[in-house]
């Protein structure tokens, strides 16, 4: 168990050892003989890590975040990271060290010592694999962590039979999915409630046509949440990996872009962390409906909105269409009703039901929402329409007041206190993405 366990002290591999041996007779006579071995193998005392998968809203990453919350004091470092951060992480790390020392370099282990010194526990947020550069790597990194004593807790929308479905290279991937079976416990925490979803007071942050009230919605909510009066409205500039980014319009902690200023560029998930880093509010304008032509501004679009959710910042919306409409025209949703109907998934419509009507419940319930998309072909698989949901219901919380007055110091909220709380859970996101 974690209150009794002692982490090992975590031992770097030297750069000599991670090269390959010389295949010539010759070479491996000035060759250096290899230092010694490293431990490969598991630690028999290691406690055996979480794998909590369910469906959006289901209270995953809050049980994650209490268990971070409550580790016991023998824990002396621990590190909590969205798992698409942490990879992002790993490949940068992967990429500095094979520019430092050759492509030769089997830079893995080495990067897996780092890590483990930053945390004997590590928890990661929304474990998926979807990309074939993730699932060579995944078994041989998370094997060399559990080596150096990394206890794994995590969270996944899927079982890990699932994860990497139909990818190339899948059988690759097979003994990573093992390991995780073999070394986590595996729970179900699947629920017919999305949490996210129970009726909050609304706090009017979204706002819909694209008329003169959406302009004067934006001012209030910048002057609201910016510092006007200390910081007046600027230009600003952040840097990521060595480019850019040009903020329009920035006052105190927030800052305010145009959809097209920050998602119709070639913007990704780096960006927007480094965003989060400098911002607790976005006000994002002139948002408009994304159907499939727009695909790929809606991927970005969601991502935006992963990071924001992550980061616990504030976000304002205009937009030109419903929340509801962001992603799917009614076009679109008729077609995957048809689908879904034809296929028996999504009951047959009432009378004097209309697509608005479907729309707006497809917000109240992303389990019918998700049967309707398995029948569309408008997303490309599961882990889009996954995302798809997830945006919507997080978009849902965070349009509450309770989310958006959460970290402001009201004192109907608790005041000082709860402001406070809201600053140390802040700081530790930005530490742990770093």
């Amino acid at each position: 168990m974690l209150a009794e366990y002692n982490p090992p002290k975590v031992v770097h591999p030297s750069i000599r050892s991670l090269r390959p041996r010389s295949k010539s007779w010759i070479g491996s006579l000035f060759q250096n003989k290899p230092s010694k071995k490293l431990a490969t193998q598991i630690p028999p005392n290691l406690p055996k890590g979480l794998y909590m998968y369910g469906d959006v809203g289901s209270g995953k990453t809050m049980l994650m975040d209490m268990f971070y919350d409550t580790l016991p004091p023998n824990i002396t470092s621990k590190t909590r990271i969205h798992f698409h951060n942490f990879m992002q992480d790993v490949h940068h790390r992967l990429h500095v060290m094979k520019t430092e020392h050759g492509d030769d370099l089997d830079a893995i282990l080495y990067v897996a010592a780092d890590i483990a010194e930053k945390g004997s526990v590590l928890c990661f947020d929304e474990f998926q694999c979807t990309d074939v550069a993730d699932a060579m790597i995944l078994r041989r990194l998370l094997e060399a962590l559990m080596t150096h004593g990394v206890v794994l807790v995590t969270t996944s929308n899927r079982h890990p039979d699932d994860l990497y479905k139909n990818g190339i290279q899948r059988q690759s991937f097979i003994p990573c999915i093992n390991l995780l079976k073999t070394r986590l416990r595996v729970l179900n925490l699947d629920s017919h409630t999305d949490y996210r979803k129970i009726p909050r007071p609304p706090s009017g942050v979204y706002h819909h046509p694209l008329d003169r009230a959406a302009v004067s919605h934006a001012e209030k909510w910048f002057r609201f949440l910016g510092d006007p009066d200390n910081d007046p409205p600027h230009k600003a500039v952040q840097k990521v990996w060595g480019r850019d980014i040009e903020v329009p319009k920035a006052s105190g902690q927030a800052a305010w872009f145009k959809f097209d200023e920050l998602i119709g560029r070639a913007t990704g998930a780096a960006d927007y962390l480094e965003l989060m880093r400098s911002y607790h509010a976005f006000i994002v304008t002139d948002v408009p409906g994304m159907s499939y032509r727009e695909r790929d501004l809606a991927r970005r679009f969601i991502t935006f909105i992963d990071a924001v959710y992550e980061s616990r910042a504030k976000l304002v919306l205009t937009s030109s269409v419903p929340l509801y409409q962001l992603f799917m025209s009614p076009d679109e949703v008729h077609s995957a009703l048809d689908s879904g109907r034809a296929a028996g998934d999504v009951a047959l419509a009432a009378d004097g039901e209309d697509v608005d009507d479907v729309m707006r419940m497809m917000m109240d319930d992303l389990g019918l929402n998700m049967q309707m998309l398995k029948s569309s072909a408008i997303f490309s698989g599961d882990e889009e329409r996954f995302a798809f949901s997830r945006a919507l219901s997080r978009l849902s919380e965070m349009g509450s007041r309770e989310w958006v007055e959460r970290g402001l110091g009201l004192e109907h909220r608790g005041g000082k206190d709860e402001k406070d709380g809201w600053e140390r859970a802040r700081s530790r996101w930005r530490e742990d993405s770093l």
